[in-house]
C-alpha cells in the first residue's frame, strides 16, 4: 500500500507520516521543490516534487497510489494576495483530491480546521454540527478553509469521492519547523517576551495525537462526515502560564483590551507589506481573539476511538523542541 501525503514537510503532516511509517506504510510524499524538507530527515520515504496549484505534477505524484492523506495548506492569518491562498487551499484541494481518485485511490482523509466552525460567543464548547455560514469566517484563511472544507464536501456528494474529513484545533508539539503562529506564541513566551496577553481561549491538542486521528478517520470515519481532533480548552493566560512554569519563567499579569491592540496591529501589518514578512499581530487575529475558540472532539472519541493527552504535556513537547532545535536561548 502506497500512501500519498501532502504537507508532509509541514508541522502536522510530518505528524502524520512518522504515524503512517509506524505503522508500515509505504509513504511518498508531495513537497515543493527548494521547500523546507527538515521536517523529511531520516524518514524513509519517496518525495514526489509538485505543487497544489500545478495539476500535472498532482497527476504524476498520485500515480500507484492508493490512499491519500491531504494534510497541505496555506496556513497564515496575513496575506497580501487572499486569491493566492484560494489557489492553494481550494482549488488545490479539489485538484489532489480528484488526481488521487483517477490514480485508484480507494479512500482520502482531508484535513480542515477548526477555522471552519464558529465558536460560542458564551466559551462553550462547539462541535461539528455548531451551526455555520461563510460569513461567520474572519480572515482569508478561515475564507479559504470553509469554502476549501465545502469544495471537498461537494465531491463526495456530487461525484461519490471517498473522502473523509478531519478538522484538528490548535496543534502543538515538536517539529513546527515554520513555526506555525500558536507557535510564535510559545516561542515568545518562552523567551520571556510576552508580558501580557488578550483575554482568549484555544483548544490545544498534542500534533501527534491529532495524527493519530487523521489513521482513525481513514480506518473508521464515514465518507462525507467531519471528525473535530481536538484536545483541551485553556485560556490563553493559563496557556502562557503552563509555558512560564515549563522555563522557570514568571507568567504575565497584564491584559490588554483588544482594541489596544488593535492600532499597532494596524501598524505592524503596514510594515509587512514593505518587508513581506507576516506580522506577529494581524487585525484579524485580534478579531478572533475576542472569542474563547473551544470545541468539543466527543464525536471523534465515540466514533473513531480518538484519545488526547493533557495540554501540559503538548506544550512540555513544543517547549522542549523549540530550545532544543534555537528557536528559544
Amino acid at each position: 500500500m502506497t500512501t500519498l501525503v501532502t504537507g508532509a514537510t509541514g508541522f502536522v503532516g510530518a505528524a502524520v507520516t512518522r504515524a503512517l511509517l509506524a505503522r508500515g506504510e509505504a509513504v511518498r510524499c508531495l513537497a515543493r521543490s527548494g521547500g523546507d524538507r527538515r521536517n523529511l530527515d531520516g524518514l524513509d520515504v519517496e518525495v514526489a516534487e509538485g505543487d497544489l496549484t500545478d495539476p500535472a505534477s498532482l497527476r504524476a505524484a498520485a500515480r500507484g497510489c492508493d490512499a491519500l492523506y491531504h494534510v497541505a495548506a496555506d496556513y497564515r492569518l496575513w496575506i497580501p494576495d487572499p486569491p493566492a491562498m484560494d489557489r492553494v487551499n481550494v482549488d488545490g484541494s479539489r485538484a489532489v483530491i480528484r488526481a488521487a481518485l483517477e490514480a485508484g485511490a480507494r479512500r482520502a482523509v482531508y484535513t480542515s480546521s477548526v477555522a471552519v466552525l464558529r465558536s460560542h460567543a458564551d466559551g462553550t464548547p462547539a462541535d461539528e454540527d455548531t451551526p455555520t455560514t461563510e460569513a461567520d469566517m474572519i480572515g482569508a484563511y478561515k475564507r479559504s478553509k470553509y469554502r476549501a472544507e465545502a469544495a471537498v464536501a461537494a465531491l463526495v456528494r456530487d461525484e461519490g469521492a471517498p473522502v473523509v474529513i478531519v478538522n484538528p484545533s490548535t496543534p502543538i508539539g515538536p517539529r513546527d519547523v515554520k513555526p506555525t503562529p500558536t507557535g510564535r506564541v510559545i516561542v515568545e513566551a518562552a523567551a520571556g517576551r510576552m508580558p501580557a496577553y488578550v483575554d482568549t481561549g484555544l483548544n490545544v491538542a498534542h500534533v501527534d495525537d491529532v495524527a493519530a486521528g487523521h489513521l482513525l478517520a481513514f480506518d473508521r470515519g464515514a465518507v462525507g462526515a467531519r471528525y473535530i481532533l481536538g484536545g483541551e480548552d485553556l485560556t490563553l493566560a493559563r496557556i502562557l502560564a503552563e509555558v512560564a512554569a515549563l522555563v522557570g519563567r514568571r507568567p504575565p499579569t497584564v491584559r490588554l483590551p483588544h482594541d489596544l491592540i488593535l492600532p499597532f496591529a494596524r501598524v505592524a501589518e503596514g510594515i509587512a507589506r514593505v518587508t513581506g514578512k507576516e506580522p506577529f499581530a494581524t487585525v484579524d487575529g485580534l478579531r478572533m481573539a475576542k472569542k474563547r475558540m473551544f470545541f468539543s472532539s466527543a464525536k471523534a472519541a465515540r466514533d473513531l476511538g480518538y484519545a488526547w493527552r493533557p495540554a501540559r504535556a503538548a506544550l512540555a513537547d513544543a517547549v522542549a523542541w523549540f530550545q532544543d532545535n534555537g528557536y528559544v536561548r
